[in-house]
């Protein structure tokens, strides 16, 4: 295994080249929505101007789109090993709940239990939530304040004879924690109930297999792995035939037809396949074997591998630097021997300065960061911050580097410094 051409890469997002008063600009705002290869561009350009139709025609640019869009479920089959009608599209994640949520509603009554946690992006709460107007109990599962984790004990309390279905994230977009999905899932499956995974944190930074996790339900966002914005869900296909989406009378009733509503962002999925094959070419590169036997799959393991290699040095540099900042508080993991436990996302507040005030004056400079909650509200409630501007979120791809990272570090020092004297 062969370590990223990190120069190679960063020249092929153009977005990278982009001044900010005189200097490179700096994209650390990638749990919001990553940066997009040339590549990518291209392809929606090319559809765009070559393909652009309808589906299911017959002409030969709607024919392109048909191929276009079988393009786009192989692609996403191949990159979370599943098959290619279990891959549903849609306008983003929290569409796809909601429809999703709907669907499974039909079958629960009053006393059905649903299990979400108080870590979640509220895309994976609030769909689950809406079902308490059929009698159905939502359960949520408190978190560890002090490393901001979930509290598995908790966890293993709520899921119960009752549960039908438990909503937990791969990875807090938040404050970057890793669950421990796999006990999870295994937990609501000893009692007969559904797992649904929210893996759009988690889906740029390592390698996700369905097969091996034997979730039910699984999703992510193509703007958040460098494409555009595409939400995509897997679905066992036992449950997407079973279940009863709610669709138009014409609608196909097939799958992955039937959970389709209306047409696709068909521009969207060129990108989508595009956004998969730059990967696969990451991964053929540093991985030998995967290029030599052609397999996508492999080579898209390869690519993920490598990229959460590299961004747990990252996050080393950034994490370590940050807790020596005098005033800054850190939400979540902090020991470098347990960032096998988080992505390369951190949160923080420095005392007396407001987020959103860190991060206008981080962006004057060049450095992109979000503020906020992040839409992970039942968080930032239940560390007491949600009044007050949430959290400055610094979130890491592998595009970036760690001259950035220090860049971030001079600046926030400097803040820091400015903030002490006036005390």
């Amino acid at each position: 295994m062969l370590s990223l051409d990190l120069s190679a890469i960063r020249s092929r997002f153009p977005a990278l080249c982009r001044l900010v008063n005189g200097q490179p600009a700096v994209f650390f705002d990638g749990p919001g929505g990553t940066q997009v290869p040339q590549t990518v561009i291209d392809a929606v350009v090319d559809y765009l101007t070559n393909r652009n139709a309808n589906d299911h025609g017959a002409f030969i640019t709607s024919q392109r789109t048909d191929e276009t869009i079988s393009a786009a479920h192989a692609a996403i089959a191949d990159l979370l090993n599943c098959d290619a009608d279990e891959v549903v599209f849609g306008a983003n994640m929290t569409t796809l709940a909601f429809a999703l949520s709907r669907a499974i509603g039909r079958d629960l009554g009053s006393g059905d239990e649903i299990v979400v946690t108080r870590l979640d992006h509220d895309a994976n709460v609030g769909p689950w939530r809406a079902l308490e107007e059929r009698g159905v109990v939502v359960r949520t599962v408190d978190v560890n304040i002090a490393d901001c984790t979930l509290d598995m004990d908790d966890c293993a309390a709520a899921i119960n004879p009752r549960t039908k279905l438990a909503a937990v994230g791969y990875a807090s977009n938040a404050v970057g924690s890793i669950n421990d999905v796999q006990t999870i899932i295994d937990m609501a499956h000893r009692v007969g109930a559904l797992a649904f995974i929210d893996a759009v944190h988690y889906a740029p930074h390592g390698p996700i297999d369905v097969r091996a996790l034997d979730c039910d339900f699984l999703t992510c966002s193509a703007y958040k792995f460098f494409a555009p914005h595409v939400g995509c869900l897997y679905g066992k296909r036992e449950h997407l035939q079973r279940l009863r989406p709610y669709k138009v009378r014409p609608a196909s009733d097939a799958i992955p037809d039937r959970w389709q509503t209306g047409t696709q962002n068909h521009e969207g999925l060129a990108g989508v396949a595009a956004a998969v094959a730059y990967l696969a070419e990451l991964g053929a590169g540093v991985d030998e074997r995967a290029s030599a036997i052609g397999n996508r799959r492999a080579a898209l393991v390869a690519a993920m591998t490598a990229i959460k290699t590299y961004e747990r040095t990252l996050s080393e540099r950034l994490i370590a630097g940050l807790l020596t900042i005098p005033g800054l508080t850190l939400y979540g993991i902090g020991e470098p021997e347990r960032f096998d436990l988080r992505t390369p996302t951190a949160s923080f507040r420095i005392e007396g300065v407001a987020p959103r005030a860190i991060a206008a004056y981080l962006g004057e400079r060049g450095i992109f960061v979000w503020n906020g909650n992040f839409y992970a509200i039942g968080l930032t409630e239940r560390l007491g911050i949600e009044s007050s501007g949430g959290m400055v979120r610094v979130g890491l791809t592998h595009y970036n580097t760690v001259a950035e990272i220090d860049r971030l570090l001079d600046a926030l020092r400097a803040l820091s410094a400015t903030q002490t004297s006036r005390r």
